[in-house]
């Protein structure tokens, strides 16, 4: 059921409704040229409290030929409440049928960030038919990980920080690390004119769908060919979970960056070529892995 689309920088915006709940979802169509074989396509999840929005500096750092879908989950940025909170696999299941309803009846790719991550790791296992190769972005193993300072993850309790530009200017260094230590304007501004706020019962009920979850016991059983993206500078998502990831999952292999927990936003073209190269190679365990990116 269509309710209300836009063209956005190549996307089109728009409402439908899955099983009874209203989805904002955003579909950049790529453009096919002569001879190409038609790329997989890569379906995207966000961090926590964040819309679509957030990830559009990142989709137009993308290969023009990649098909790219993202969507707002339920009680954030442009979609609704639901009618109950929901756990991954509820959320799982609302994204296949969802990608069903948007003509992508076969596998795509999957790319999740921070609290997104988590939804990614557990939707490649539920739904492994659906899900061809994965890409980790800033992200753990759920509950049981190496958790940040308990000041940072105080901050991470609320929605505040993007409710208030001046609160995100002020924390923003804490949080992201990465550029955000020098340009926490930039930051604030990126997040504040990008995303759109959803309410705070959406952002509670996304704590609770990861609240005691733990990707731990199937890390093992992943099959798809898995990148790991981590930053050396990334307060919220220490980097040994990265590494534990690594270990965990078969079929992976991990780059590591210089940057914070935003990087894939805020260096977006630094970062969107790795995952690229990722995504097309025809076999992704030949590419070389490649060394932190220092500062001159």
């Amino acid at each position: 059921m269509l309710i209300r689309k836009r063209a956005a920088a190549q996307a089109e915006i728009r409402s439908i409704v899955v099983a009874g709940q209203p989805l904002r979802v955003a579909v950049r169509h790529g453009a096919v040229r002569n001879g190409d074989r038609q790329r997989v396509p890569l379906l995207l999840f966000n961090g926590i409290g964040a819309s679509l929005d957030l990830l559009q500096p990142f989709v137009d750092a993308l290969d023009p030929s990649l098909d790219v879908i993202r969507f707002d989950v339920p009680g954030v940025g442009g979609s609704p409440l639901p009618a109950w909170p929901y756990r991954f696999t509820g959320l799982s299941r609302l994204t296949a049928r969802m990608l069903d309803m948007l003509g992508y009846a076969g596998a795509v790719d999957v790319l999740g960030i921070s609290w997104g991550g988590g939804l990614a790791q557990h939707f490649a296992v539920t739904a492994r038919g659906r899900c061809r190769r994965l890409v980790l972005v800033a992200t753990a193993t759920g509950a049981i990980m190496i958790p940040a300072r308990p000041a940072v993850l105080a901050r991470m309790a609320t929605p505040r920080r993007y409710l208030d530009p001046g609160y995100l200017e002020r924390v923003a260094p804490h949080l992201y690390g990465g550029s955000a230590r020098t340009d926490p304007e930039r930051m604030a501004a990126m997040m504040h004119g990008e995303s759109r706020v959803g309410s705070a019962r959406g952002y509670l009920y996304q704590l609770a769908a990861g609240a005691g979850w733990t990707s731990l016991p199937f890390l093992p059983l992943l099959r798809q060919p898995t990148l790991i993206l981590a930053g050396d500078d990334d307060p919220l998502i220490p980097l040994a979970n990265a590494r534990l990831l690594r270990r965990l999952i078969p079929n992976s292999r991990l780059h590591v960056y210089h940057g914070g927990h935003l990087s894939l936003v805020a260096e977006a073209t630094d970062l969107a070529p790795v995952v690229d190269r990722f995504l097309a190679a025809p076999d992704p365990a030949a590419i070389p892995d490649h060394p932190p990116r220092r500062s001159p």
